[in-house]
């Protein structure tokens, strides 16, 4: 039912743009006073201008004598030309009876209009813009009817009786031109656009159902500025800015991407930013580059912009700066009096004291210190370990007994005080 009513909508627009056109096709809407047009390959009937209806007239060529039509042919005052071409284009004389000229007409021949190519894009998200091109050039003059209206969920009935959701005109800008523009659109809806392509032979309808998500495409970002960077000879620094046309909003941004290369090589290398600048690290040294930007809707909707003109930069080719190390300070030499007749007073020497500097910091120093003194807890603490480890795996004496160690008593336990007394082959080592 949807399609049916969709397709009854398409009908009733075309008839409705071809009645309009009809009544705009008269000679004095499309060109001066006797100018008649015709399409070529078919047949054309000339009616003398002036003269009233049934009044037999004679027909000539502007600047032919010879006889097209005479009075006697019945046809009054219309010339019958069968299957018309291009070699019947020109001007056409009609005379009475007595040989007066009662008019003048000019044939023009063409081809009726055919459906226009249409296409629509979006630089923002709050209008859009559809410019359109004949699909057949038909050699009249051509106007355009140019409408749109809001889609909505509701039935065609239903959205033709509902006013909210128009058809308003599409205003062509500047007016004649091939290009109209809907200000104020809603991101989130879906539009028809109506483009009607008129001219004296009747009339072709193109309707084109659009949203802003689809058909956005931000201008170029504006505003490239490719800069050395100092002391580095592989690195160039461009920036940018948004397009005047973006309204910059927090719930609408743009990303962007950027292409780079030396003017030598025709690859392009790619970056995608994060702002509005980048710094290319991967220069060519000494070589000019040619840089181009592009941007895109932040969530990626639509397509992305043409891309900006190029803008060109050379890196750095001088050293570094000098870079000052943290702690020191640059010394001033004393400043030399100045006489009454010295031009100009004499300046700070920026040369370094030649007096040694302490660079060393308190903070590292305690940091020294400590790792010392853990590092010297752990020898001393690995070698205890070795040691015990020697002790428990040395070597037994013959009989199996132990060897005294350094740590065995040096006094035999017989001769302690209170001890028994043992022979001296059952003295105890411990």
């Amino acid at each position: 039912m949807s399609s049916s009513c969709s397709g009854l909508s398409r009908v009733l627009v075309a008839v409705a743009a071809a009645l309009v056109s009809a009544s705009a096709a008269g000679p004095q809407a499309w060109g001066p006073p006797g100018v008649q047009y015709g399409q070529a390959g078919r047949p054309l009937t000339l009616r003398c201008p002036g003269v009233t209806a049934g009044v037999p007239v004679s027909w000539f060529r502007d600047g032919e004598s010879r006889l097209l039509q005479g009075p006697d042919s019945g046809l009054g005052h219309e010339l019958v030309l069968a299957q018309v071409d291009s070699a019947d284009e020109g001007t056409y004389i009609c005379r009475t009876l007595d040989g007066d000229v009662r008019g003048v007409v000019t044939l023009k021949l063409g081809y009726p209009p055919a459906r226009p190519v249409v296409s629509c894009h979006a630089a923002d998200y709050e209008n859009f813009s559809c410019t359109w091109s004949p699909s057949q050039v038909s050699g009249l003059p051509t106007r355009y009817l140019t409408s749109y209206r809001k889609k909505t969920v509701l039935g065609a009935e239903a959205q033709r009786m509902n006013p909210s959701t128009g058809p308003w005109p599409c205003p062509q800008d500047p007016p004649g031109a091939a290009r109209c523009v809907v200000h104020g659109a809603e991101f989130w809806s879906q539009y028809r656009i109506n483009v009607t392509e008129v001219n004296p032979l009747g009339a072709s309808t193109r309707l084109l159902d659009v949203s802003l998500q689809s058909i956005l495409r931000p201008d170029p970002p504006q505003g490239l500025r490719v800069e050395s960077v100092p002391g580095h000879p592989r690195r160039l620094h461009a920036s940018w800015m948004y397009p005047a046309s973006w309204p910059r909003q927090p719930h609408f941004l743009l990303k962007f991407r950027l292409q780079y290369r030396p003017v030598q090589h025709p690859a392009w290398s790619t970056l995608e930013p994060t702002g509005l600048e980048e710094v290319i690290t991967d220069a060519v040294a000494g070589l000019p580059h040619v840089v181009r930007v592009s941007a895109r809707d932040f969530l990626d909707a639509g397509t992305w912009s043409a891309w900006s003109p190029e803008a060109w930069g050379t890196p750095s080719s001088g050293p570094p700066p000098r870079e000052i190390p943290v702690g020191s300070q640059l010394h001033n030499e004393p400043k030399e009096e100045v006489q009454d007749d010295s031009p100009t007073p004499s300046w700070p020497s920026l040369q370094p004291d030649p007096r040694p500097l302490d660079h060393r910091d308190p903070l590292e120093q305690v940091s020294v210190l400590a790792s010392l003194g853990i590092f010297s807890f752990l020898g001393l603490l690995a070698g205890a370990l070795a040691l015990g480890f020697w002790l428990k795996l040395r070597p037994r004496g013959k009989d199996g007994s132990p060897k005294p160690g350094f740590l065995a008593p040096m006094i035999p336990v017989d001769r302690l005080p209170g001890a028994p007394t043992l022979p001296r082959t059952q003295e105890v080592f411990s």
